[in-house]
């Protein structure tokens, strides 16, 4: 009875796996066979590289939302990851037990909040911060990438403290040993064994702010244009297919789907970066 109970979760575990494979297999059937034809009636080149995205005129160029997507992800990792690396260090070996009591718990709080009401709260708070601080007209680059900073704490938080709590006492005890002080004896000798959970939770970071959208859509100002400053607004990849998919057709409709398929591809250059990465720490 043992054995056929261990086989039928044995079947049933392959299934799901199965299931999960079959999704993205799907998932990619149906954005390469929806996006290829706009790539071979536009040209991939000017569909790339083209600046000015006019549905009226038939004219597709998503480098403006490429460059958005980019300037505004990157502005999200400088702010948050450092932020949420060095939160997880101070919850994993400084944070006092009644501290970490409320802490704790109120990071967890931060990954279950809907993303409308973290763009609401920007739009609210930090639209008007940008503009009467730096000026422009506040939705802008600098805007998103607050906002998405602030996003994907959480998770950078979650996983890089899981990962240096991984990590063997005996490295920071030893470096402690040998005369190092408490910050040299974690950033030198228990963080690098944590590389790869600290990773693991950047990639998940990216991953957010780049997939981010209802948000990202409230603060950005949503213009297809390339930018000349942080106080430019921008429109991201996820954003143009989102303000647009609603009455698209035809070729338009082909091009928003062409979108995603670089999304996709933006995506799994990402975690194909951090395999290879890890590898390479793990060498």
């Amino acid at each position: 009875m043992k054995a056929v109970r261990e086989k039928g979760m044995q079947i049933l575990f392959l299934l799901c796996a199965c299931a999960s494979i079959l999704a993205v297999a799907l998932i990619c059937v149906f954005l390469f066979a929806g996006g290829f034809p706009a790539f071979r009636e536009i040209g991939l080149f000017t569909f790339l590289s083209g600046t000015v995205w006019k549905p009226g005129s038939e004219t597709f160029g998503i480098l403006p939302m490429i460059l958005g997507s980019l300037y505004v992800t990157a502005g999200a990792i400088l702010l948050g990851v450092p932020v949420g690396l060095f939160t997880a260090v101070f919850l994993a070996y400084f944070c006092p037990e009644k501290i970490y009591r409320i802490l704790k718990p109120a990071v967890n709080l931060l990954a279950g909040i809907p993303s409308v009401i973290y763009g609401f709260f920007a739009l609210v708070i930090l639209v008007p911060f940008v503009r009467e601080t730096f000026g422009g007209r506040g939705s802008s680059i600098l805007t998103g990438s607050l906002l998405l900073g602030f996003m994907i704490l959480p998770t950078v938080i979650s996983v890089a403290e899981a990962a240096i709590r991984a990590v063997p006492r005996t490295y920071y005890e030893g470096g402690l040993a040998l005369g190092a002080s408490k910050e040299r004896s974690l950033f030198f000798a228990l963080l690098p064994g944590a590389r790869s959970g600290i990773l693991a939770g950047v990639v998940l970071g990216i991953g957010r702010a780049v997939g981010e959208t209802m948000a990202v859509l409230m603060v950005v100002g949503n213009q297809a244009r390339i930018p000349k400053s942080l106080l430019d607004g921008v429109r991201t990849l996820t954003t143009n297919i989102v303000l647009e998919m609603g009455y698209a057709s035809g070729l338009h409709r082909e091009a928003l789907i062409a979108t995603a398929v670089v999304l996709f591809l933006f995506i799994l250059l990402i975690n194909l970066s951090f395999s290879a990465l890890k590898r390479r720490a793990g060498e």
